[in-house]
């Protein structure tokens, strides 16, 4: 055997006859799958995975083998690559080269998802689970569960039904009949966010989706990964650093406003016809602005300036939205279509192959796959953005101090700062290259489209409140003139009205409505109101099985009736101009801002919250000085996709959008 090379013993020629394969060889002289009655039922499906999957592979790498220098005797890569013109003439013609690759694949995947799905219903009907007894809605569907009702787009009202009907602590099911909680109970919230935080951790798929979209920001990273990512950030969050932000807000809102100004004194155009279709809007539009368009150009370019020292938009009347702005406002609508995927199937496959093959299956995949398509192009533009910014920005920092001056932001800059402080950190402290990638994205994202959204919710509710927007305009005139001019931080933060409507809009109306965590571990959770239990019997506490799923309801938390009173459902500002109800203070809601859970409490709570706050104040004590916001009487939903956003029902669009009537106030006139 020694005397015989290794590469003599594979012969792929001894299966052709005339180039072609010998078919009276194919099933003879191989016991490979056996024989007879115990021959292996699936040996085709097997043949089928590798002459698919080997096709696929060849037809993108270069393949040798790793112990002769002597090439493959029989070359198939050129093969695989004409296989469409090869296959032609077949029964199939032009569609074999489909046949050829995905149809085995699909065998393939068809059959483990049935033998998973199996194993699902065999373990849901023989194992009994402790969240059983934790009552819940009913489901409609094995396959489904509760989950099309959850994350309707229109299930606010669900959210609030079954919050009311079966308290704090609920159990919901999932996909394939997996039982879920839906929580606000305050004493289970803290135990979640708080006390047992890192062993209710953000689920896989979480993770694995946005370091696909974002790369390793903070939203992707857990654990102690995570707490060293945001001990770098966190300086830059700090109240010193937002008073050195606010002269920075100031000019991009200044523009902002003097933008509209020229919008609605030149017989304006509709500011989504003109981005969409480059048309004059009709005469009867005058005075019509779509207050979320230019909301979101105006938070891209506030987090680009004061967070990326970038400059995306000139905030003119006819100046054009950034793809990137584009592109943000549309990610989460796109990712909503891809919620089964996302949550079930891309953490079973993110790891198969180096990142070069996934992208190659996505490319793929995209070409029949239209949402898919539409995810892809939009990342491709976010990360190609930022990383032409962070190039931009490196080597400003390279060439020193004097050419960071020069850019905008000079050097002061979030990014600025955390790429100084982490050349200047320790080996261990430091963050690579890719994670400076990935905060820029996470930021940008995270600062732009919640803030955006929530300005939105803000003017359209003064728009519907005419009473209360001219209140909280004399409270802005008044304080502007005892300060003769721009209020700074000190001066915005310590407006009584201004900061009780900002409190309450994200109160009733948390942009992100819901969160999802994940038990790590077998837990005992506590209850801060006793549950009577399917059984009948009461519980104080509930057993978590490990990998149970966790829906953390911003929205019941902030409106729970049994806390904030009866009227937890309206939209009161006023509210927060007295003592809040004492229950409220006791029930110790964890989240960081204003016993409200709408940027979450612990080590995972929105980390620019501050940031967000201050935004929103710059902005609307600017615009309402200059301008009145009046309904066009047309019916707005917001849409609960993962993040709240508004469509105009009437139109039958789903792009979001939200127009509203401005008018010059007499003095700027």
């Amino acid at each position: 055997m020694s005397s015989i090379s290794r590469w003599s013993l594979t012969f792929p020629e001894r299966w052709l006859k005339d180039g072609q394969l010998d078919d009276t060889l194919l099933d003879a002289n191989s016991l490979v799958f056996g024989y007879g009655r115990r021959v292996c039922p699936g040996r085709y499906l097997s043949q089928d995975s590798l002459l698919y999957m080997t096709a696929a592979l060849l037809s993108v790498f270069n393949v040798k083998d790793p112990f002769s220098t002597q090439p493959l005797s029989l070359d198939v890569t050129p093969e695989l690559l004409c296989a469409k013109e090869a296959m032609a003439p077949g029964k199939r013609g032009a569609d074999a080269i489909n046949l050829y690759f995905f149809d085995g694949i699909g065998q393939v995947v068809g059959a483990s998802v049935l033998t998973w799905l199996v194993w699902k219903i065999v373990k849901k009907a023989t194992t009994k689970n402790p969240l059983d007894k934790v009552p819940g809605p009913p489901y409609k569907s094995f396959l489904k569960g509760n989950f099309p009702d959850l994350v309707h787009p229109r299930a606010w009202d669900y959210h609030i039904e079954i919050a009311e009907k079966y308290g704090g602590v609920l159990k919901f099911n999932g996909f394939f009949g997996e039982a879920h909680l839906y929580v606000f109970d305050p004493k289970a919230l803290h135990h979640i966010i708080v006390k047992d935080q890192y062993i209710y951790d953000e689920t896989d798929s979480f993770f694995v989706a946005n370091d696909v979209v974002f790369g390793k920001g903070l939203l992707s990273t857990g654990g102690e990964h995570h707490r060293k990512q945001r001990k770098m950030l966190n300086p830059v969050f700090s109240i010193a650093h937002m008073r050195e932000m606010v002269p920075i807000f100031y000019d991009v809102v200044n523009r902002l406003g003097n933008a509209i100004e020229a919008q609605v004194a030149n017989g304006p155009k509709d500011v989504r016809a003109f981005l969409i279709c480059n048309e004059v809007a009709d005469i009867e539009d005058v005075g019509k602005i779509d207050i979320l368009a230019w909301m979101t150009r105006t938070a891209l370019e506030l987090i680009g300036q004061s967070g990326l020292g970038y400059s995306f938009d000139p905030m003119t009347e006819d100046g054009e939205e950034h793809p990137y702005s584009v592109s943000v406002k549309l990610l989460v609508p796109a990712l909503h279509k891809l919620n089964f995927s996302r949550f079930v199937l891309l953490p079973l496959v993110y790891n198969i192959g180096p990142a070069r093959f996934r992208r190659f299956v996505v490319d793929i995949l995209s070409i029949f796959w239209g949402n898919l398509r539409r995810v892809r192009d939009i990342v491709d533009i976010i990360t190609n953005t930022s990383v032409t910014i962070y190039e931009e920005k490196k080597k400003a920092l390279a060439e020193g101090d004097e050419a960071l001056q020069n850019q905008i932001g000079r050097g002061k800059d979030i990014i600025s700062i955390l790429m100084k402080a982490n050349m200047e950190a320790s080996e261990e402290d430091r963050l690579p290259e890719s994670e400076l990638l990935g905060q820029m994205s996470t930021l940008t994202f995270a600062a732009m489209d919640t803030t955006s959204n929530a300005l939105s919710r803000i003017f359209h509710l003064l728009s519907e409140n005419p009473e209360v927007q001219e209140r909280l305009r004399a409270e802005i005139l008044e304080a502007k003139a005892q300060n003769g001019g721009e209020l700074m931080h000190d001066e915005l933060v310590n407006l009584p009205f201004l900061d009780a409507i900002c409190r309450e809009t994200m109160r009733l109306y948390p942009p992100v409505p819901m969160l999802l965590r994940e038990a790590r571990q077998d837990m005992i959770l506590p209850v801060s109101k006793p549950i009577i239990g399917t059984d009948g019997q009461e519980m104080n506490e509930i057993l978590v099985p490990k990998g149970t799923k966790i829906f953390i309801s911003t929205l019941a938390s902030n409106r729970n009736t049994d806390l904030w009173g009866p009227d937890a459902h309206e939209w009161k500002p006023e509210r927060w101009l007295s003592p809040l109800p004492e229950k409220l203070l006791k029930a110790k809601i964890p989240g960081v801002y204003s016993h409200l859970m709408t940027f979450l409490g612990g080590g995972r709570s929105c980390i620019g919250f501050k940031f967000s706050q201050l935004e929103m104040k710059v902005v609307l004590v600017t615009l309402l000085e200059k301008l009145r916001f009046t309904s066009l009487g047309k019916k707005v939903y917001w849409q609960m996709n993962g993040i709240a956003q508004p469509i105009i029902e009437e139109e039958g669009s789903l792009d979001p959008q939200l127009p509203i009537k401005v008018e010059l106030l007499a003095s700027r006139v």
